[in-house]
């Protein structure tokens, strides 16, 4: 079931009950490493967010060498 989330007083569409600091986690990952707008990446579909996350972690674990875990791993 599909309900807006409120972001700075504006209302974007979002899943009911995704935590809302996973969202911004993901936002921040997203924003960060391809210098995205905000509003850009909020607007994404959810399991579209998710992927471009792993897709990052992919490219940081490839350039790090090292193991390490996804943003999205718990």
């Amino acid at each position: 079931m599909w309900a807006p989330v409120r972001v700075g007083g504006r209302a974007y569409g979002g899943i009911i009950g995704y935590p809302l600091d996973r969202l911004y986690g993901e936002v921040a990952f997203i924003a960060y490493h391809f210098h995205w707008p905000f509003e850009e990446v909020i607007n994404m579909e959810h399991r579209d967010r998710q992927r471009w996350c792993e897709e990052i972690s992919k490219i940081n674990k490839q350039l790090s060498g090292e193991k390490q875990r996804s943003i999205l791993e718990v």
